[in-house]
């Protein structure tokens, strides 16, 4: 398993958001870019590890949106998040709609 994994949901249909791109950034750097799978999942995300520090998600959600033929106001969702010393996993899901969204740390 990827150290992390991401999961989106569109709430305004009720399904998974299949082929959302996500990307991981250190900093300015590229980590990994994919797209969610059928389920709305990225589950081979990235390295096995990162070392503690903050790091970035971005789900193109304007995107997303745009080849749905939806209006929406976001064109990306942008999380930072830190990495803590000794965790094994980190599990990143948003719930969007067009025009909100939300997030947490799964497990």
């Amino acid at each position: 398993m990827s150290f992390i994994t991401a999961h989106a949901l569109d709430s305004t249909v009720g399904t998974p958001a299949a082929n959302l791109e996500v990307t991981l950034f250190d900093g300015d750097e590229v980590i990994v870019s994919a797209r969610t799978d059928d389920n709305g999942r990225v589950s081979d995300f990235g390295p096995e590890h990162l070392e503690p520090g903050d790091y970035r998600i971005v789900f193109a959600t304007g995107e997303y949106f745009t080849a749905r033929g939806q209006d929406h106001f976001h064109p990306v969702v942008t999380i930072d998040f830190t990495v803590q010393p000794g965790q094994a996993h980190y599990h990143i899901p948003l719930l969007l709609s067009p025009f909100a969204y939300s997030t947490y740390r799964g497990s």
